[in-house]
């Protein structure tokens, strides 16, 4: 039986349910409720792949037990075999011991039946035989009385050898009959071990059964926490739209009006590449928010935000709707080699998303200790280029 627990378990282990409590809304603009709700659906959406993962987990672990229960039955089936064939064996030698005791009692009897003749005819001499052939009453009755006399030596040999041979049979059958008995018994030993083994596995199994189906009432309580929370987002920004028809947010008035206050960065590099003029005002946008923090989780251009949240809302900014995760954002867009690369579009990495500014450069959310900076685009290896805007 093939058990496939070990990626199975390595997949559960990997899940990680994140806590969440529902807490009042405290974005003030309509853009940044707008990220938030999608950061949130983001987490809804991870949190329900969890919940499929678990899913798909327990599937393959109760398939695993049905098989482990097949298994059981059938070694439970071999013991009771082998149980019948053992008490078969034990009767069978019972037998086998009565007709050797008997074979043996047959052949001592014999045997003491010989000696007696043989020692009255030692004792008479041989003038007893002479006297009873030469007493016979004709020449037929000596030959009939001598031929007698060979008969009985004759019997007494044949019944002692008869004797002997049936209790070398006997003691050969009892022996073979043993040794099978001592077979049967090593091999009920071997499948009582594999059952003791085969328990304790289905033990095991069980209790993994108990520990996912805590895991998956946990994630499950979280997601509903996730759809509490987001309904509660989305009834604030609806209130929030409401109260301001004109649809300006402060989030992206720069982005709108193309006034940038970059510091730390030469943005002529970006103006001095080839290049589509939203590519590069997305790149400048970028750049005037070096030296703000990195926030795991957050979308928030001046209070925070991680790699990818810091991407999603450059571009959401501009009115471009790209995917939360730098792993999404890996497949939106256009692919280009990195070598016509222009400001403005997306250089992946493994587990990672910056911005292209033009020669070279990306501008990022690189860590919680440096912030979102301006690094060499080729400092790790680069997965894929994506451009979002034509």
């Amino acid at each position: 039986m093939k058990i496939r627990t070990k990626r199975i378990l390595a997949l559960v282990l990997s899940v990680v349910i994140m806590s969440v409590v529902v807490e009042p809304v405290r974005a003030t603009t309509i853009t940044d409720l707008e990220n938030l709700i999608e950061q949130n659906k983001g987490k809804l959406e991870e949190i329900n792949d969890q919940i499929g993962d678990i899913e798909s987990a327990q599937d393959v672990l109760e398939e695993e037990i049905a098989d482990l229960n097949a298994e059981m039955l059938n070694l439970m089936t071999s013991i009771g075999l082998l149980e019948d064939s053992i008490a078969q064996k034990e009767v069978d030698i019972a037998a086998a011991e009565v007709e050797y005791q008997n074979a043996l009692a047959s052949e001592k009897k014999q045997y003491e039946e010989m000696l007696v003749r043989m020692q009255f005819m030692y004792e008479q001499g041989d003038n007893n035989l002479l006297s009873m052939l030469f007493g016979a009453e004709s020449f037929a009755d000596m030959v009939n009385k001598a031929d007698y006399i060979e008969q009985l030596y004759s019997y007494d040999r044949q019944c002692l050898a008869k004797y002997q041979e049936t209790t070398v049979r006997v003691q050969k059958l009892k022996t073979n009959l043993e040794t099978e008995k001592a077979a049967l018994l090593a091999d009920m030993a071997s499948v009582e071990e594999q059952e003791a083994e085969l328990d304790v596995i289905l033990t095991k199994k069980k209790a993994e059964v108990k520990n996912y189906d805590k895991m998956l009432a946990d994630a499950k309580k979280q997601a509903k926490k996730f759809k509490d929370k987001i309904k509660q987002e989305q009834k604030e920004l609806e209130k929030l739209q409401a109260g301001n028809a004109s649809g300006t947010t402060p989030g992206n008035t720069a982005a709108n009006n193309g006034s940038y206050n970059v510091t730390g960065f030469d943005v002529s590099i970006i103006d001095n590449s080839a290049g589509s003029t939203t590519g590069k005002n997305i790149a400048k946008y970028g750049c005037q928010f070096i030296g703000n923090p990195y926030v795991y989780g957050g979308t928030s251009l001046t209070n925070g935000a991680d790699c990818s949240g810091f991407t999603y809302r450059i571009y959401a900014d501009f009115g471009y709707s790209i995917p939360r995760t730098s792993k999404a954002q890996r497949s939106c867009g256009t692919a280009v080699s990195y070598e016509n690369a222009q400001p403005g579009d997306l250089i992946c990495y493994d587990g990672h998303v910056g911005l292209y500014v033009g020669g070279g450069y990306i501008v990022h959310a690189s860590t919680e200790k440096t912030g979102i900076k301006v690094s060499q685009a080729t400092y790790r290896k680069i997965l894929a280029v994506r451009r979002i805007v034509q």
